[in-house]
């Protein structure tokens, strides 16, 4: 059989929004409810919200862009068929949510409890996957918290990362949105550029 090229890559495109977020595009759920949230009321942990915004190089908000998050619940435990303690997970643990930014101030945002350390060693973290009109590949990052210095600090994935850019990777505590609150902005190209995964 003859080996068959990958097909040329292309941008989200402006419909994105239609296919992974209908609501925010006006439109009526599809089948899925993608409105679930990430950690349920009945999922133990403490209660945590991260809110940011997506900029280009020149610091302008990508008003367009949409998020997927992974994580592990409060134990460290993913809803994924590879982890033995899946059986574990509380009912009304998803693991995973999509979000995209508002339109007009380019703000996103979730809600869900603050994971456990993962497996290996790794510290707490959110895994961010974004995509957006004009970026060929979706991009990966994470979510590290800054009050879980030591953890940080043994983190396999973060000891990869350049010590000063670290930062990028950890978001900051939001006291004006009370506990639990955390800020993280994500720097597609520029001074304080994201560390963005090879996955």
């Amino acid at each position: 059989m003859p080996y068959l090229p990958q097909t040329p890559s292309q941008t989200a495109g402006p419909y994105v929004h239609i296919g992974l977020a209908p609501r925010l595009a006006g439109l009526p759920a599809a089948a899925m409810d993608r409105d679930a949230p990430i950690a349920g009321p009945r999922c133990a942990g403490d209660r945590i919200s991260v809110t940011g915004r997506i900029l280009d190089a020149a610091g302008a908000p990508v008003r367009d862009a949409m998020i997927e998050v992974w994580q592990a619940n409060a134990e460290g435990i993913f809803a994924h068929p590879d982890d033995p303690r899946r059986n574990e997970l509380e009912p009304d643990f998803r693991g995973w949510g999509r979000m995209a930014c508002d339109f007009e101030t380019g703000e996103w945002g979730l809600q869900t409890v603050c994971p456990g350390a993962a497996p290996g060693g790794g510290a707490p973290h959110l895994s961010l996957w974004i995509v957006a009109r004009g970026i060929n590949t979706g991009l990966a990052t994470r979510v590290y918290f800054p009050e879980n210095t030591a953890a940080n600090a043994a983190d396999p994935v973060l000891d990869m990362v350049e010590p000063h850019r670290r930062p990028t990777l950890i978001a900051a505590r939001d006291g004006a949105a009370g506990a639990g609150a955390y800020r993280f902005d994500i720097r597609l190209r520029g001074p304080g550029e994201t560390v963005f995964l090879d996955l």
